[in-house]
Parts: C-alpha cells; sequence; structure tokens
C-alpha cells in the first residue's frame, strides 16, 4: 500500500483547522475534491478514520493511527523538499520561547531545522512573556512563542488555545480539599504571571481562599515545589515533568479554568528565508504538541 501524499495532507489539514471545508479553501480545491479524497484514504487504510461524534466527525482509533503517522510522513516530505531547494540557506534566527516548550518542544524543533539547513546558525532564548514580547518588539528577536495575554504585536499570528490545569504532586495527595475551609496553598512563577493571576481569579471567583505557600522565578523550582507537596500549582499539560500530574476536574474541590492562547510573534512581516522556514517548522511542531490535549474532531462538512 502506497498512500498518497496529497490526500494524507487534506486529511492533516483538515483536522488541523477542525472543518474539511477550510482545508479546502486553504489548499486550493473544491469541497467535493476533498470528500473524494478522504473516501480514497479509508479505501487505502481498509478500515473506517472517522466516527459521528454529536454534530461532527471524530477520528477512531485506526484514525488517531493515521494522523500521527500522516504528519511524520509531511514533515519528511516537507524536509527533503526544502533541503534540496535550498541547501545553501544561510543567516541567523533568534527564536524567544516559553519554558513550557524548552525541554519538549525546542530539541526537535533545532532537529529538524539544523538537518536541512546546517549553515544557519540559531540563537534560542528560554524567557518570560514580558520579556519575549519586549525583545520581539525592540527587534532584539525575530521570533517569539508566547502565552497569549490580549498584547498584540505588529507581527502576530493565534496558533491555538491550550486548557489550563491544576497540578499536583504524582506520588501521594495534593494534601488539601475544598470542605477543609483551610487556604489553598498556591505555588507560583513569580508575577508577572498570566497562569497565576488566572488561577487567583478562579479561587476567588469560587469563593476559596488561598495562600502563596511558595514562589519560584523558574519553571523547575515550581515543579520541585508542587513535587514535595508545597502547593497546587496551575500550569498546561504540555512539558510536565514526571514528579507532577494534572489533577482531574474537581478531584479536590477545586474550579475550572479557562484556556490560554498561544501565539507566534515577528518582528518582521516579511521575514528573510530562514527565520520564514524556521517559524514553519516551529507552527507545525506547537500544533502537534497542541493537538494532544484537544479532542480530535472536524466539522462533517467537507
Amino acid at each position: 500500500m502506497v498512500f498518497d501524499l496529497d490526500v494524507l495532507r487534506t486529511f492533516a489539514t483538515g483536522m488541523e483547522l477542525g472543518n474539511f471545508a477550510k482545508a479546502a479553501d486553504r489548499l486550493g480545491r473544491s469541497t467535493s475534491a476533498v470528500s473524494a479524497q478522504l473516501k480514497k484514504l479509508e479505501e487505502q487504510a481498509g478500515t473506517p478514520i472517522f466516527r459521528k461524534a454529536g454534530r461532527g466527525l471524530a477520528l477512531t482509533e485506526a484514525g488517531e493511527t493515521m494522523l500521527a503517522y500522516t504528519r511524520r510522513l509531511l514533515d519528511l516530505n516537507d524536509e527533503a523538499a526544502v533541503a534540496v531547494q535550498n541547501v545553501e540557506l544561510e543567516g541567523w534566527v533568534r527564536l524567544g520561547l516559553q519554558e513550557d516548550f524548552g525541554e519538549n518542544l525546542l530539541p526537535d524543533v533545532l532537529g529538524r531545522f539544523a538537518r536541512a539547513h546546517p549553515k544557519v546558525r540559531i540563537e534560542a532564548r528560554v524567557v518570560r512573556n514580558a520579556e519575549l514580547l519586549e525583545r520581539v518588539t525592540t527587534g532584539k528577536l525575530d521570533l517569539a512563542l508566547a502565552w497569549s495575554d490580549a498584547t498584540l504585536t505588529a507581527h502576530c499570528e493565534k496558533i491555538g488555545e491550550v486548557p489550563m490545569r491544576w497540578i499536583g504532586p504524582a506520588a501521594g495527595e495534593p494534601g488539601w480539599n475544598a470542605a477543609s475551609r483551610e487556604p489553598l496553598p498556591l505555588a507560583s512563577l513569580e508575577a508577572p504571571c498570566l497562569l497565576r493571576t488566572a488561577a487567583t481569579n478562579a479561587l476567588d471567583r469560587a469563593n476559596i481562599a488561598w495562600r502563596l505557600a511558595f514562589v519560584s522565578p523558574s519553571l523547575g523550582g515550581l515543579w520541585a515545589a508542587t513535587a514535595a507537596g508545597l502547593g497546587v500549582t496551575i500550569r498546561t499539560p504540555i512539558g510536565l515533568p514526571a514528579k507532577v500530574r494534572p489533577l482531574k476536574p474537581a478531584e479536590l474541590g477545586l474550579p475550572e479554568l479557562p484556556s490560554l492562547g498561544l501565539v507566534l510573534h515577528r518582528s518582521e512581516a516579511d521575514p528573510d528565508p530562514a527565520t520564514a522556514r524556521l517559524a514553519s517548522i516551529l507552527l507545525r511542531a506547537v500544533s502537534e504538541a497542541i493537538s494532544d490535549f484537544l479532542p480530535q474532531r472536524v466539522s462533517e462538512n467537507a
């Protein structure tokens, strides 16, 4: 069996956008052509890829497997195409991103980029949100991957929404619940912190008392304090170490949390080829990373 890469690209684009009509528009195809491609994919796979989910469609177990392989196949195809066509790509790219992405996303992105463009040098800076925005607006960074605080830079692109979660120790219990009527001990990064603000706002709305039990300038300190049971913290599910875990909904009687937007900021509207290529790889990697925490559903409208 040899899968058609054009069909796989339509499949991946539709899942990324959550709507195959939008995928048809982006890829310059008619909706009927996209429907035919999806039918062809299921025929090639020999098993259903989609199942009904309310008013939309969700992936079957085979569909989840197919999507994972599809992304890998397309990445390899695109990497090969760019490497062949841009062998002499050179330059210097300055990339900034949040600590949450430093360990689990950055090595993959840098590896993909370096294999295709060994002559391009990259300076990566892992810092807090405020510094990322300041550096990209003043031209000290070419690209910045940051959580959204509603601040828009001149050239930014929203990637998606990531759920926020209450985080506790992986071993043992957090040692607090709403019934105790004791203030919730919070472990937090130093202010200003978007997630800390979201946590305290949610607790205040739920009339749950809280206290700052631990404050850290880095994620490493935050994970250590949370794992030791000094307090409950709030982050997204991205980049969590094994020593902590997301708490189940209502596990401790804690309120629900909103999602957090993720934005890619550029210092220039028309970046140089090296920066544009790194941005493309980064967008793909981030989309894959956040898709693991979101339901894989799409509109039935193909």
